[in-house]
């Protein structure tokens, strides 16, 4: 009799025993967060993601576990990474970070799940087969980054409607830098001005395309969209001021920095929805039936203590169109 009353007393405690915790938490689903950059840098934007999944119904460490991964900028290492996560095995992989982590994670399979981020064009990027009907694996997110370059081209000639040559650093290791270059030089003969190219893949050759700049001196400078880049915002920001550079870049971080100017999509918010839309494979869903999303708006985010640094007036029209201004 008192052995039953003690088993019935320990009940609780024996379902919270560290055998059957570690048996509920491998029952758990599992979430491959497969990036591209680093981890630091992108709190925000994976705090975002975590919100998105929140709303889905799953919350990391309740009903569902997180495996991280981050290339640190290091491309060639994204493809061991999703072969790991595969193994793994997970649930579903979230490819973030660049178009390169998405690629990585197709390529390791064409079985488990995929909800990416990427900037460009998940068509041309052999990620789905249309963005209404991806009919494989993947889904997820696509902003068109690349064709708003000629849109922050326009912007940054309103701050300079006397420049005569513009320079675009790209990162020839992203899948649209030549997309970048193409779009940029056809903006350029549009606006009746010569475009400098620059390649820069990691940091030293940042450093040596801002040398090249030191000599060539254009009279302003567009920061190509690539995840490496962006993750690099205070250092862009720095060396051109270094320059007095008026620089564009695509993403506001920059310029509650310092930067001169932005116009880009919202990037915390196509984060929210990769969240959301993992959380709705995680429920069953399937990618193939899971059209596309692309962003509907973007942000102009201007900074004016930068441009009466650089001795530039805003004009009233571009402070009126302007999302956010910081004084």
């Amino acid at each position: 009799m008192r052995r039953r009353r003690f088993a019935a007393a320990m009940g609780t405690s024996t379902l919270l025993s560290p055998g059957m915790l570690r048996a509920q938490a491998a029952a758990l689903p599992v979430i491959g967060y497969l990036s591209g950059v680093s981890r630091s840098p992108t709190e925000g934007r994976l705090a975002a993601f975590r919100r998105g999944l929140s709303e889905a119904g799953y919350d990391e460490g309740r009903n569902a576990v997180i495996e991280y991964r981050f290339a640190d900028g290091d491309y060639d290492r994204l493809a061991a990474m999703a072969a790991e996560l595969v193994r793994r095995p997970v649930n579903v992989i979230v490819a973030v970070g660049g178009p390169r982590a998405a690629q990585a994670a197709r390529t390791a399979t064409s079985a488990l799940p995929i909800v990416f981020v990427v900037g460009g064009d998940p068509v041309r990027l052999g990620l789905v087969a249309s963005m209404s009907r991806p009919a494989g694996n993947a889904t997820g997110v696509a902003f068109q980054t690349v064709e708003v370059l000629a849109k922050r081209l326009e912007m940054l000639l309103q701050l300079l409607p006397k420049a005569r040559e513009v320079a675009l650093m790209v990162n020839p290791n992203t899948p649209s830098a030549a997309d970048q270059v193409r779009d940029a030089e056809a903006a350029a003969r549009v606006a009746g001005v010569r475009m400098q190219i620059l390649r820069a893949g990691s940091d030293a050759e940042i450093d040596a395309g801002f040398a090249t700049l030191a000599r060539t001196k254009p009279e302003a400078l567009l920061i190509g969209t690539d995840a490496f880049f962006n993750v690099r915002h205070k250092r862009f920001v720095a060396l051109a001021a270094a320059q007095r550079l008026p620089a564009a870049y695509e993403q506001r971080n920059a310029v509650v920095e310092g930067g001169l100017m932005s116009y880009g999509p919202d990037i915390d918010d196509a984060y929210r929805h990769t969240g959301l839309y993992a959380g709705r494979v995680l429920a069953g869903a399937r990618p193939a039936d899971m059209p596309v999303l692309q962003p509907t708006k973007f942000e102009l985010v201007l900074n004016l203590g930068t441009a009466r640094a650089l001795g530039l007036t805003v004009p009233q029209a571009l402070r009126l169109r302007a999302d956010e201004v910081i004084e």
